[in-house]
């Protein structure tokens, strides 16, 4: 029989004392405490926080009109530009959902995502019309009469050629400033009445053929809003400039944090290395949050390009994919103050965060790089963070050494997979949320992430992690970027593959061997690549190399025959 949790009073709850939680009202706050403070930038547009305040309300109410209210889902192809900002708040203030889409996913497979997702109406930047036009255009020849065409909004650019715009609107679609000048600037939205409703829906990367949506509450995303300026040094008024992508798990809940703390959006477009460093240098930019291959662009930059030294610190936000531990030594160097966080489109981004000690000043600079490149402790807002043995769902020795799953529970993990029981029923196994990648536990407590479960390589019976082989590849002094995955081998089974992309201007002749002469130097010899390929890597939006492809390719090169260790 469940033990009945008792109280000093039997006080309720009423409509004074408890409220749903949602980040929406911080829009609200920021319009009023800074109605004059910059809240955006893109180009030469520039809004401030009561501007966007009303131009969120503007569009909320244009949806609410259109009968785009609750059970609704609005579906956004755009890059950074400041309407995908506005529809992180516009969208769910008339009460849908907003369902971010990848920009570099191809037709069939956003029309999956429009499909599955029962997109009422499809926002999308000019760029982009086109690959909107097919996706719809697929549905319709899937579904014939059954299909009810969304509502259809074109975002223009002045960066872009108008002449797509007119076009776009020719064929039907509503111009976004139009569409707005339709809606009331003093919308009177309603917040949810429970803080379990959903708030946005995000598809995992899209590498396969049929992405799972993640469903994320109010709740969750008002608490990860908060937690982000607490983990992170951004304060109050910060300049924050826009390399993640919005449509990769809501910006990292960064759209809502910004309006939080009162900060202003720079729209970055285009990421490039020259934008920015061009956006430090001239437009105050004091964070950014980025992927390791942006960071390693970064550190790479022609000399034209980059600003050193720096006119003040930059706070960096590294997730995405496991950095070396050599490129957070670089980047550190460069006068980045690097906060190095882990996570997952199902914990509303970053769940844990490498928390730096002082103590750690006094080690040599390649013992305190290896320190922070691991993923650390949990988020201020999780609640449960652990390494498991899958098998028994006992935590793990915390010895540096022994390797388990790691698995989260709390207000940072998704509501839960849309439309997919299996999935959902795998995902919370036993309580937690399982994350699919396979750690240590240190014996200070903090975690380290060794692989993904499905890219560890099995070579005689032994594990090996492709991210530690990484790890060293990126030590050597030709190596711009690389991805290390399996390749069959007829002797071991599998051996490790290293596709390499070189620095400029370095000769590929010789050096493989040299390459893997290096690792061998470095490394137990067995761990060490067998085959070295070279080439630029395929990547995601977010700059998460593309492994399932890279496997793929390993698999048609053949079997590694008679391979010696």
């Amino acid at each position: 029989m469940a033990t009945v949790e008792r109280d000093i009073d039997d006080l309720p709850k009423n409509a004074a004392n408890h409220t749903a939680l949602t980040p929406l009202w911080f829009m609200e706050r920021a319009a009023i405490v800074h109605p004059d403070r910059i809240s955006i930038i893109h180009g030469s547009v520039r809004y401030t926080w009561l501007q966007t305040y009303r131009r969120c309300r503007r569009l909320a109410s244009a949806l609410s009109r259109s009968s785009i209210g609750h059970g609704s889902t609005v579906a956004v192809i755009a890059p950074n530009i400041p309407a995908i900002y506005e529809a992180h708040f516009a969208v769910p203030m008339a009460g849908a959902v907003l369902n971010c889409v990848n920009i570099r996913l191809n037709g069939p497979t956003v029309a999956f995502l429009l499909e599955h997702s029962s997109a009422a109406a499809v926002m999308v930047d000019q760029e982009y019309f086109s690959l909107a036009e097919e996706a719809l255009n697929i549905i319709a020849d899937k579904k014939k009469r059954s299909f009810n065409r969304p509502l259809l909004i074109v975002i223009g650019d002045e960066s872009c050629d108008p002449a797509v715009l007119h076009s776009a609107v020719r064929k039907g679609a509503i111009e976004y400033e139009k569409f707005l000048e339709s809606g009331d600037p003093d919308y009177s939205w309603k917040p949810p009445k429970d803080e379990w409703h959903s708030i946005a829906l995000g598809y995992t990367s899209g590498t396969t053929s049929s992405p799972k949506g993640v469903v994320l509450s109010h709740r969750g995303a008002y608490l990860m809003a908060l937690s982000n300026p607490i983990i992170w040094h951004i304060n109050e008024g910060a300049t924050y400039l826009w390399t993640l992508p919005m449509f990769h798990c809501n910006g990292w809940c960064f759209t809502w944090t910004l309006a939080a703390i009162c900060g202003t959006s720079i729209c970055l477009r285009q990421v490039t290395a020259k934008a920015i460093y061009s956006a430090i240098a001239n437009q105050g930019v004091t964070h950014f949050c980025a992927a390791p291959v942006v960071v390693n662009s970064l550190v790479n930059a022609p000399p034209e390009h980059a600003v050193h030294p720096l006119p003040h610190v930059v706070e960096v936000m590294i997730a995405g994919a496991a950095p070396p531990p050599s490129l957070l030594s670089t980047i550190s160097r460069l006068g980045f103050r690097v906060t190095h966080t882990y996570g997952l489109s199902e914990t509303y981004g970053p769940a844990t965060v490498c928390t730096y000690k002082p103590e750690w000043d006094t080690l040599p600079e390649d013992a305190r790089a290896r320190l922070h490149a691991r993923q650390g402790v949990r988020y201020v807002g999780l609640e449960g963070l652990e390494v498991v043995n899958h098998q028994t769902m006992q935590p793990v020795p915390a010895d540096g050494a022994t390797v388990g799953e790691i698995v989260m529970r709390g207000n940072l993990v998704m509501k839960g997979y849309l439309k997919n029981p299996k999935a959902n029923e795998e995902a919370f196994e036993n309580g937690w949320f399982h994350s699919g990648d396979l750690g240590v536990k240190h014996p200070d407590g903090y975690i380290e992430v060794k692989d993904r479960a499905k890219d560890i390589i099995i070579s005689g019976g032994e594990n090996i992690s492709s991210l530690e082989v990484e790890s060293v590849l990126y030590l050597h002094p030709a190596v711009l970027e690389a991805s290390v995955v399996a390749r069959p081998d007829e002797r071991w089974g599998e051996t490790p593959c290293a596709f390499v992309t070189v620095k400029e201007g370095v000769d590929e002749a010789g050096l493989a061997e040299e390459i893997m002469r290096f690792c061998k130097e470095r490394m137990p010899a067995y761990w060490a690549p067998k085959s070295v390929v070279f080439g630029p890597l395929p990547k995601t939006a977010t700059g998460k190399i593309k492994k399932h492809l890279l496997r793929a390719r390993a698999k048609e090169m053949g079997t590694v025959r008679k391979s010696r260790l």
